[in-house]
């Protein structure tokens, strides 16, 4: 039986609006039983807020255990490589709940590791202590590359172009958790409890999800609900160079294709 790893904005919903099909898809997949897991490459929220979020918006039940969200993983991340680390955090209230749940101590002063995701605070200041702290040997995680997010009146800058700031000055290549990383993929599949073959990364973005469910080992499914559409679905994957296994007007043509 196939496990699944959903993507959320573009996938299950458009901001502040459900796309339809996507609660349909996700009470077919409860009630055959079939393990899934909501990966996200968000690093501001906890999963508790993503969780209400799916539900006041795409109308679907969700508990914070289904969703992993790129801060998470990123915290993760360190605490397997070393317990207790100090962590020097650019991000807002998702990425430093991890921090503290994971048992990593956040700080100012000497930190291990420099971990960074959007901060809509962002400033000159933390661009100098950051670089400081890498050129002083903390190793630099990065929780996603997005340059761009979606958001009210158009696309804003994502964690990724406050990365670039911080690469360029420290000359220091950061470790990447999210999407199209395969480490936040690699967790997803590790939590379904199913072999990477058996799980299928499902999104809307070529780049990120389609590509980091390859980079994983998984199997992907290409919807055409957010960023690629029927229109112009054959540009994006010939400009990208990413081949998904499936295409899929929606995630209940996807059940159908992936299910049965």
């Amino acid at each position: 039986m196939p496990g699944f790893i959903i993507d959320l904005d573009g996938t299950m919903y458009a901001g502040t609006r459900p796309i339809p099909g996507a609660a349909e898809f996700i009470g077919r997949l409860k009630q055959e039983g079939h393990p899934f897991i909501y990966a996200t490459n968000n690093s501001s929220k906890r999963p508790e807020q993503v969780a209400e979020h799916l539900h006041a918006v795409a109308g679907v039940e969700a508990c914070p255990t289904e969703v992993l969200t790129s801060a998470q993983a990123a915290a993760r991340y360190i605490a397997d490589r070393q317990p207790g680390a100090r962590v020097f955090v650019i991000g807002e209230d998702g990425l430093v709940h991890a921090a503290g749940e994971a048992g990593l101590i956040v700080t100012e002063e000497r930190p291990d590791f420099v971990v960074q995701g959007i901060d809509r605070r962002f400033s000159y200041a933390k661009l100098e202590a950051a670089v400081r702290h890498i050129k002083s040997g903390a190793a630099y995680v990065l929780t996603n590359p997005d340059h761009l997010l979606p958001g009210e009146g158009g696309f804003h800058p994502g964690a990724g172009a406050l990365a670039a700031a911080i690469r360029t000055a420290s000359e220091a290549e950061p470790i990447v958790i999210g999407k199209p990383s395969p480490i936040l993929l690699g967790m997803a599949v590790a939590r379904l409890g199913l072999p990477a073959s058996e799980a299928w990364v499902v999104g809307d973005n070529l780049r990120t999800d389609i590509a980091g469910g390859r980079a994983a080992g998984c199997r992907t499914a290409l919807v055409l609900t957010g960023l690629a559409t029927p229109d112009h679905a054959d540009e994006l994957i010939a400009r990208s160079g990413v081949q998904p296994d499936l295409i899929c007007r929606d995630l209940p043509e996807l059940f159908d294709r992936s299910c049965r």
